[in-house]
């Protein structure tokens, strides 16, 4: 192969990876929502960009961060949360609700279908028997619902989520908030002007005119998704306010907070089509929050570029590219395929990086704080070892396992991700000292190291079984790797298991408790331990160690996931009921692949391609 394909090979993948920096330009007659994105707001105690308020929500609405609209364009999600937040009666028609449910379709009289994407104008005749049935689901223990309770409940709470959305900025109805917070400042003026006097009553019309008004914004207040009145210089995130609040607090027109002018000039402005105007509101407001507060603006920048890149989406299509051209090199040109594959690893390995040590910026956390994150941390410390042992052995396998294993953990990760805000904040039993960190980060690498070994022993039988590249020298190279890999996961999880505990005395007033999760920590140290104990004592041989790595994918898997779905003791935090289907599913493929190493030696396509005194020779042995 010629030399320069693997560097042509890193330069077609760093030109797609650059190309998802350049900002979307907007459409031919259509506002400009570059420096709208970027304003930051507070929601769930986290200052965010708008942009990832918009990704989030219709993430939660629809199942994606696009919307695809009946006539087949797409609208990037900022366009849509424009809509809702300055243009509510557009933003109804829009098909983001989706419904999956047969039996809720029926409920509407509509046609059955696999999924079907209503709007909320289609909706709004059966929203109160929606809230109804949605209170009854919420009623009913979460492992008792029916599908159609969860699909009603969902769907409950994702109308409340687009209501709250549209109260965020002004309430609903208003259609010209700028001259309606003018004439309420100036009532609340000249009420207090004559208060202040003493001897004159205020006018009625501006006493009901107040009443009015304040019921009006107290009731935004309540129903607002998101705080976007920033305080003044020098003010704590706990000083977000939201525009009801901070209008019930206005005495003078002057007084008004440059906040709620700003959203209202572009409130106004979009719902009027006013494209330049909408475009000098955000910019004016922008750089007032940039003067005000930097580290808030630039985290908002940062997170905003960070959206439009997607790292993690995109190191998923290059780990399997590094995995299959890793395949390939055992096929055809080993050399040139191989260093392709290597280079494309390392790469991608880099984006991965970026995307995991980005989030602790955002975040200003270690890297581990929920499910979401374990399973970017367990991923890139899996593809860390990978490299390591491929530049210990340069056969391909390193990467090809690294490829897959990084390629699985950020599948998972994006399905956990489907909920909302990944960054969202710590609980507050996570939220505590160093030894709760240095704790779940040890204990992460340990799932690691314990996934690599298995997935080194899955490539292991499956070249034995299906393949005749199973030689002498890879399966002794391939055993190496997965006892070197085992001592490493022993290590880790023995350490992070024992920090937990320090942590657990510390936080709970105990080291040890017996809790599942405890329990499953413990279960992996075992096992790991077990593994090492049958190999130096000569009870397993080649296969034998195999297959034990191959258990050990499912009792880290139950540890990481299955716990969780118990529901019970103080690491119910994490409960999912969804993934249970999956959890069960991998620990029968690692059955079945464990079975399948059990297989007698003639059956072993490699065993017969190599000859019975080669394999046998090289500690393949019997099934033991």
């Amino acid at each position: 192969m010629n030399r320069s394909i693997p560097y042509l090979v890193l330069l077609i993948a760093g030109l797609w990876l650059g190309s998802s920096w350049v900002s979307p330009k907007p459409k031919p007659n259509d506002f400009d929502l570059a420096t709208f994105s970027r304003l930051p707001v507070l929601v769930g105690g986290r200052i965010k960009p708008l942009d990832t308020v918009a990704r989030n929500s219709l993430l939660i609405l629809r199942g994606k961060q696009t919307l695809r609209l009946t006539n087949g364009d797409k609208m990037e999600a900022s366009r849509w949360l424009a809509d809702v937040l300055f243009n509510a009666p557009v933003a109804d028609t829009y098909p983001v609700f989706a419904i999956a449910n047969q039996e809720v379709l029926g409920m509407f009289g509509w046609p059955q279908a696999d999924k079907k994407y209503g709007t909320y104008a289609e909706l709004q005749p059966y929203l109160q028997k929606i809230d109804e049935e949605g209170k009854l689901a919420a009623d009913t223990d979460t492992k008792q619902r029916s599908p159609f309770q969860s699909a009603i409940y969902n769907l409950r709470n994702s109308l409340v989520l687009y209501q709250r959305l549209k109260e965020s900025v002004h309430p609903e109805d208003a259609t010209n908030f700028t001259a309606e917070i003018n004439t309420y400042a100036a009532a609340v003026a000249a009420c207090a002007s004559v208060i202040k006097q003493g001897n004159a009553q205020p006018d009625k019309d501006q006493i009901a005119l107040l009443k009015t008004s304040l019921a009006r914004y107290e009731s935004q207040a309540q129903g607002s998704y998101m705080l976007t009145v920033a305080p003044p210089k020098g003010g704590k995130p706990g000083d977000w306010l939201a525009t009801g609040t901070a209008l019930i607090r206005v005495d003078s027109p002057a007084s008004i907070p440059p906040s709620v002018t700003a959203f209202a000039a572009m409130s106004d402005a979009f719902r009027a089509g006013k494209h330049e105007a909408f475009a000098q509101a955000a910019a004016a407001y922008a750089e007032t929050l940039d003067r005000a507060h930097p580290d808030w603006t630039g985290r908002s920048t940062y997170e905003l570029r960070f959206n439009r890149m997607e790292p993690f989406y995109q190191s998923m299509v290059l780990y399997v590219g590094a995995f299959l051209l890793a395949c390939g090199s055992w096929l055809v040109c080993p050399k040139g395929l191989r260093k392709t594959a290597f280079l494309l690893l390392l790469l991608t390995f880099a984006v991965h990086s970026f995307g995991m040590f980005s989030r602790m910026y955002l975040q200003g956390r270690p890297p581990v704080t929920n499910l979401y994150s374990s399973a970017i941390f367990v991923g890139w410390g899996a593809v860390l070892v990978a490299i390591v042992l491929e530049r210990m052995f340069r056969d391909g396998i390193g990467t090809a396992c690294g490829g897959m294993v990084g390629f699985v953990t950020l599948v998972i990760a994006h399905h956990l991700g489907s909920s909302g805000d990944t960054l969202e904040m710590m609980q507050a039993v996570l939220d505590s000292n160093f030894w709760l960190a240095t704790h779940v980060v040890i204990i992460t690498a340990g799932y690691s190291a314990m996934f690599l070994a298995g997935m080194l022993a899955v490539v292991y039988v499956l070249l034995g079984v299906c393949t005749p590249l199973l030689t002498k020298d890879t399966a002794q190279t391939l055993t190496r790797m997965v006892y070197g890999v085992v001592c490493f996961a022993t290590l880790f999880s023995f350490v992070g298991t024992v920090l937990g505990g320090i942590w657990a005395d510390q936080s709970w007033g105990r080291f040890w408790g017996w809790d599942p999760k405890e329990n499953g920590a413990l279960l992996i140290v075992l096992w790991c331990g077990l593994i090492l104990h049958a190999r130096w004592g000569g009870f397993i041989r080649q296969r034998g160690l195999m297959a034990m790595a191959i258990g050990g994918n499912a009792i880290t898997a139950f540890s990481w996931f299955g716990v969780n779905m118990l529901g019970v003791g103080l690491h119910s935090y994490g409960f999912m009921d969804k993934a249970f289907p999956w959890l069960v599913g991998f620990v029968i493929i690692q059955g079945g692949l464990i079975l399948l190493s059990r297989l007698p030696a003639s059956k072993w396509a490699s065993f017969r391609a190599a000859g019975r005194r080669d394999l046998t020779a090289a500690g393949f042995g019997p099934p033991a």
